[in-house]
């Protein structure tokens, strides 16, 4: 396994970090504990759940995610060997996320609310990573393109969440913060009202990243290096479109695709297209497709962790192995060569 800092923290973690979004859905609390033990028996300290999980998110499974990693956790003795990330849900029409029923808000109380429930979930005393999972205000996220500004909208202000995080980690509930599905210009609001009034600085940006969704390059991968606030990205795989198995009208029994009718993103005919181009690709040069897209994330300088996700630890043991693949110039070229053909298949 190779490691990386997290931002300007004295915390190193794995370049691949091990999402968890399928606990509780489509995998056993079994099936979680089994890949824990598989992803820690092979390097992978890093760990990145969220208090919504699993996904699809429903009132009924709402952080049975947090309480399988939870009952894992109580029977280890080395949890300072763990890096634990999770996440604050964003503005949102749920209400069942709070219990006063209340939408959550990116405010003091709900924020406080939210680490206490996580931490019991999760059986530990802390967090080491504690992420907003969407921002309080309009912006571009989750596939959205095409700037339309609010005026005078009713969100929390950034300085008034960051004040609330900062209460968080002098209370020693939370080490480090970051940021999801957050752009370029929310990340710098948050890195300079940080420095302007001594509150906690920002480790790192949680955004979707794929050969199929380069869209983090344009501005943000900028912002990462310059200010060492790395991206962890999800969604390295496209869901596992990238890995082949969904093309030729394939649809695997179990599959996410096959299960939820809610994931169009990567379903799309440009994602078939392309995948099929990428997949030629690998095979060319006796790749396994998945490695080959998962070694591109690795790669790159603005990346500090890769976070991939499986539903069986075959896919696992693959996903892990790509921290050894080191691509080819002629493989990146190919890479390059598809991605400018249509640089956002699916933004």
């Amino acid at each position: 396994m190779k490691y990386r800092k997290l931002g300007k923290t004295d915390v190193d973690v794995s370049v691949i970090c091990l999402g968890t979004m399928t606990w509780g859905e489509q995998n056993s609390e079994s099936d979680a504990h089994q890949q824990l033990d598989f992803a820690t028996d092979h390097g992978v300290n890093f760990i990145d759940t969220a208090e919504m999980y699993p996904v699809p998110p429903k009132a009924k499974t709402y952080g049975l995610t947090e309480r399988y990693i939870g009952t894992w956790l109580k029977n280890r003795q080395d949890r300072e060997k763990i890096i634990l990330a999770t996440k604050a849900v964003g503005k949102s029409d749920g209400t069942y996320f709070r219990d006063n029923e209340e939408v959550a808000r990116l405010h003091a109380r709900h924020l406080k609310e939210a680490v206490d429930k996580s931490l019991a979930r999760l059986q530990t005393d802390y967090i080491d990573l504690y992420q907003l999972h969407w921002p309080e205000r309009t912006t571009n996220y989750f596939g959205k393109l095409g700037y339309s500004h609010v005026e005078e909208e009713e969100a929390i202000d950034i300085l008034e969440t960051l004040e609330a995080l900062d209460d968080l980690v002098k209370s020693g509930k939370i080490r480090h913060i970051g940021l999801s599905n957050e752009s370029a210009w929310g990340t710098m609001r948050f890195l300079h009202l940080a420095e302007k009034y001594n509150l906690p600085r920002v480790a790192s940006v949680q955004n979707p990243y794929s050969l199929l969704n380069r869209s983090y390059e344009v501005g943000l991968a900028e912002v990462s290096i310059r200010e060492e606030c790395g991206l962890l990205a999800y969604s390295p795989l496209a869901m596992g479109m990238l890995s082949g198995k969904y093309l030729g009208g394939q649809m695997p029994e179990g599959s996410r695709f096959s299960l939820f009718t809610r994931f169009v993103r990567y379903v799309t005919e440009n994602a078939h297209k392309f995948t099929e181009q990428y997949v030629a690709l690998a095979k060319e040069h006796s790749l396994d497709p998945s490695q080959m897209a998962l070694a591109y994330v690795n790669s790159r300088r603005f990346v500090t962790s890769n976070i991939i996700g499986a539903t069986n630890l075959d896919q696992l043991k693959t996903n892990i192995d790509s921290i050894d693949v080191t691509l080819p110039d002629d493989v990146i070229k190919g890479i390059e060569e598809i991605h400018n053909q249509h640089p956002y298949p699916c933004p």
